[in-house]
Formats: structure tokens, sequence, C-alpha cells
């Protein structure tokens, strides 16, 4: 059984969890379990997690509010999202410099990860809603790309990478040109 597989092993178990708990649990069972990588990898983000709780805390105290500076869901994904982000960024420059050993250390790392992350959609799915969000939008030009595109995040949160959702809103865009 691979790291990935020991990660999503019990879906229904998990879907009782907030994403946080389930992070730390998978880290428990890595701790028993032996598995150096996952248990480095998952306690790194545990630890970017806290930071987060951490300024979340600190901006809340400044408004003076009493709100439980526990992250939500959605800010944990955000979270991971982030440290997936740093693995890729850091896979192509490990491949540039010629070090394929901190390259596949990274992709091990970002398998860990993705596991927390939902599924991105198809690229051709991406593309129909952002040809959607064009036709909703009317007469668009090259200069409403800010526009276009705040618009197809919000929708796509998530759900599609922003290299992705960019790439598809220039391409409908010089079609509609």
């Amino acid at each position: 059984m691979n790291d990935h597989s020991r990660v999503v092993e019990n879906k229904f178990f998990f879907c009782l969890m907030t994403l946080k708990k389930q992070i730390e649990s998978a880290t428990l069972r890595g701790l028993k379990n032996h598995e150096e990588l996952l248990v480095s990898t998952l306690r790194m983000l545990l630890a970017t997690i806290r930071n987060r709780e951490i300024e979340k805390r600190g901006k809340l105290s400044k408004q003076g509010s009493r709100a439980p500076s526990e992250l939500s869901d959605e800010e944990v994904l955000d979270t991971v999202r982030y440290e997936a982000k740093k693995r890729r960024d850091a896979i192509t420059e490990f491949t540039k410099a010629g070090r394929a050993d901190l390259a596949q250390k990274e992709a091990r790392e970002l398998l860990i990860l993705e596991a927390y992350l939902p599924k991105e959609l198809p690229e051709k799915e991406i593309k129909e809603m952002v040809g959607k969000i064009v036709k909703e939008m009317g007469e668009v030009t090259e200069k409403d790309f800010g526009k276009v595109m705040g618009e197809a995040m919000k929708r796509l949160k998530g759900l599609a990478s922003g290299e992705k959702v960019t790439a598809a809103v220039k391409k409908a865009l010089a079609l509609v040109i």
C-alpha cells in the first residue's frame, strides 16, 4: 500500500472530521507506521496551518472580535493548495537545475498533499465554463480580461488552477475579438 492510498483509506470516517483533523489523524497514523515522508510533509503542512491560525487570531484581536481563530475547512484547503503550488514550483526549479533527486522528493510530497485536494476539472469543462462567462458578459474585449478572469476564478475556485483558467480566458477572448 502506498502513501496516497493510506491517506485516503477510510473516506467515510474522514467525512465526519474537519480537514485539519484528517491531516492530524493521518500524521499520527504515519508516525505509528514509521512513514517518514508522509509525517514530514504533513507536519510541514500543519505548521503552515498553525501559522495562518496565529495570523488570523492577530487580525481578529486587532478588530476586537471574539470569533474562533481556528481555520475553516475552506481556509485549510487554501493552505493545502498553497503548499501544493510550492511543491510544483520547486519541482520545476529542481528539474531545471538538474536535481532529479530533489524533484522526485518534491513530487512524492505533492502526491501526499494532492490527496487532500478536490479533483480539478478537465480543461474541456474549464473552457466551456469560461465560454459561458464570456457569453453572459456580452460585449467583451481583451481589455476586459480582468473582469472575465475575476468572474471565472470566482466560479471555478478550487475546481481549476489559476494557470488553466488564465489560458482558457485568453483563448476565449482571442476568439471573441
